[in-house]
């Protein structure tokens, strides 16, 4: 089997999917599949790439909507030579553009987008023109899909309340957990950042985008922080300027800022440093499709809070591996009290947080579904279904 994996972006700089990317194609690579993957990129731009996996970067044009003429090009002369694609993302030339291509030359495709469609995400990111796209482009790229990838089942629940039917795949984001199950003490963060030493580190690690709610956790915190002043919000991650800047204006206005420690990215070692540190991890998006920085802290074993938006949150109340809150100021406030004050939750949480991802986020368990899902679109019942599509179609 061989399998082309399109995505407009492998720069860490565009968030978790372009982390995840090369975690899939590595682990199909390693069960006999066939990957390579193309992707665009800007000068200068450096890329996250897996082992033994071809990758083919072609210079943009735009970087909005990443327009990529030389992409299109290549697949038009290359996209025959693969049994399926496997596109990531929506509202992207890169899946414009794989698409149309694909369904061109007969080539059966599968579309994960991203958390995209979901209610937040179409009202608050370009709302008018998300929903004329929509409706002339992105809702006849999934009509034609031979499967939709979704990380979650909030993520499938919220495109279907958008319109979007088809053949659903749930299958989960899987992560190498090996570096997270290691044991680490937070010297290494101590060290660098010596005003968290001592204190009770509520960690935030992720993208600064509006959709992650630190709006709320500022507010929280300056709550959380009054009743117990030993505790210290480390925000670690990169995003928007202007963003960024008015976040920290925020947390002056609520008097919190000499508690607040803005880390910048922090990756590898410096990311492991920063849960081994951790009291608490907390995200508390208004929006999220999957999760991958709260899988990658209960891995580490850090007791985590999130809110219901997170599309682990259904996952991460059935196995009692953390708190799920509402997205507000006072229960958000009430959990993190709570997991810092009982010592007995968090060691329970830890336990149960390390058997969920060992269960459902591992790497195997995720190359298996896919690779489940791959035979099942290439089967002939999948075949003779996608080509009454591709009449329909044109």
């Amino acid at each position: 089997m061989r399998v082309l994996h399109v995505i407009p972006s492998l720069s860490p700089a565009d968030g978790g999917p372009s982390f995840a990317l090369p975690t899939i194609a590595k682990g199909l690579s390693e069960a006999g599949v066939l990957v390579d993957v193309a992707t665009t990129m800007s000068a200068g731009e450096h890329l996250d790439t897996a082992d033994g996996v071809n990758v083919f970067s072609f210079g943009r044009q735009t970087e909005f909507y990443k327009v990529s003429i030389p992409l299109s090009r290549w697949l038009s002369a290359h996209v025959r030579e693969y049994d399926l694609v496997h596109i990531h993302a929506l509202f992207s030339f890169a899946s414009c553009s794989a698409a149309r291509i694909a369904h061109k030359r007969g080539v059966p495709y599968v579309v994960r987008p991203l958390g995209v469609l979901n209610r937040w995400g179409m009202e608050h990111r370009r709302r008018w023109l998300k929903r004329l796209s929509f409706q002339l482009i992105e809702r006849g790229i999934l009509h034609r899909a031979a499967a939709i990838h979704y990380t979650s089942r909030q993520e499938h629940l919220e495109a279907e309340a958008l319109g979007v039917r088809g053949t659903a795949a749930v299958i989960p984001l899987g992560l190498e957990l090996s570096a997270f199950r290691e044991a680490k003490d937070g010297a290494r963060f101590y060290d660098r950042f010596p005003l968290a030493r001592d204190r009770n580190v509520i960690l935030f690690l992720s993208r600064l985008d509006p959709k992650k709610g630190l709006d709320l956790l500022l507010r929280s915190f300056m709550n959380v922080h009054r009743e117990n002043p030993k505790t210290l919000l480390v925000v670690a991650g990169d995003g928007d300027a202007r963003f960024s800047a008015g976040l920290r204006e925020l947390a002056r206005e609520l008097e919190i800022d000499k508690q607040v420690l803005w880390t910048g990215f922090l990756g590898g070692q410096e990311k492991l440093a920063a849960m081994a540190a951790a009291s608490v991890f907390v995200l508390s998006s208004y929006s999220e499709n999957f999760g991958v920085a709260p899988v990658e802290a209960m891995a580490a074993g850090v007791p985590c809070v999130l809110s219901d938006q997170v599309g682990i949150a259904a996952d991460v109340n059935e196995y009692g591996a953390g708190l799920v809150t509402s997205c507000a100021e006072e229960p958000l406030t009430l959990a993190i009290l709570r997991l810092i004050d009982d010592a007995e939750l968090r060691s329970r949480t830890r336990a149960n947080a390390r058997r969920l991802v060992e269960e459902r986020f591992s790497v195997d368990a995720m190359t298996h579904s896919l690779v489940k899902l791959y035979e099942q679109v290439l089967s002939p019942q999948a075949v003779d279904w996608l080509e009454s599509v591709a009449v329909l179609g044109d």
